[in-house]
This record gives C-alpha cells, sequence and structure tokens, in this order.
C-alpha cells in the first residue's frame, strides 16, 4: 500500500467511484459532484492506493494555517481494518507537525479508538 498526495488526473474518478459505493456519501451526485472535484484539487488531499487501485482517501482543509480540519476520510469496505484509515491521517500531522489538527466526524467511536480527544461538536448553521 502507497499513500501519496491527490493528482487530479489519476485519482478523480477513482475517488468518485469510491464515493459512489460508499452508502451515505452524496459528494457524487449530480448536485455536488464539480463542486467536490475542485474541492478534492484544492484541499490537502492523500490518497491509499494498492497496485492500480485507490483503496481511500483524506481530505482536509488548511485555515490559514492556524488549523487543519479534516472534512473526509473514507476507506473502502473491503479494506478497512488494515490501518489504511490511520496512514492516512498520520499523513497529516506529519506533513503539518506545527498545526492543529481537528476531524469533523459522524464515527465519534473511529477516531477515538484512534486515541484522539474528542473536542466539541459540530452544528450546521440554517437559515430560520
Amino acid at each position: 500500500m502507497h499513500i501519496r498526495k491527490y493528482n487530479k488526473i489519476y485519482d478523480e474518478s477513482k475517488i468518485l467511484q469510491l464515493i459512489k459505493n460508499e452508502e451515505g456519501w452524496d459528494y457524487a451526485n449530480n448536485n455536488l459532484v464539480e463542486k467536490y472535484k475542485a474541492a478534492l484539487e484544492e484541499s490537502i488531499t492523500y490518497v491509499a492506493q494498492i497496485d492500480d487501485l485507490v483503496c481511500g482517501y483524506s481530505r482536509s482543509i488548511n485555515d490559514c494555517g492556524l488549523y487543519i480540519y479534516v472534512c473526509d476520510l473514507l476507506v473502502a469496505r473491503e479494506y478497512r481494518g488494515k490501518e489504511i484509515g490511520r496512514k492516512l491521517m498520520e499523513c497529516i500531522y506529519i506533513d503539518y507537525p506545527d498545526q492543529i489538527v481537528y476531524v469533523l466526524s459522524d464515527v465519534d467511536k473511529y477516531y477515538e479508538k484512534l486515541g484522539y480527544k474528542h473536542e466539541g461538536s459540530i452544528f450546521e448553521v440554517r437559515k430560520k
């Protein structure tokens, strides 16, 4: 398994297929796909690859050097339990050792298993 930075030419369609295969992830639907393609390119995105297969990725946002927010971490179901998610997360704090990294999560138990400390919560801001 090899982890590297995202390359639009090689990875875009493979990541979108990975998302389509995952229940509950809607970034690849017609309403969001073009915006998400741009987000992949503009974010800190790492790709986990085995041979020619993209088996996972992470996408994070750098908040002007203050903090990094991990927005997406996805490993294909058949590759889970092989430390791929952990290794994708490690790339962030290896490449950005002086920044605080937060995860925006809806799977808290996974991050707790990795030993990360729970900090606050997230709310969706909506117009009434």
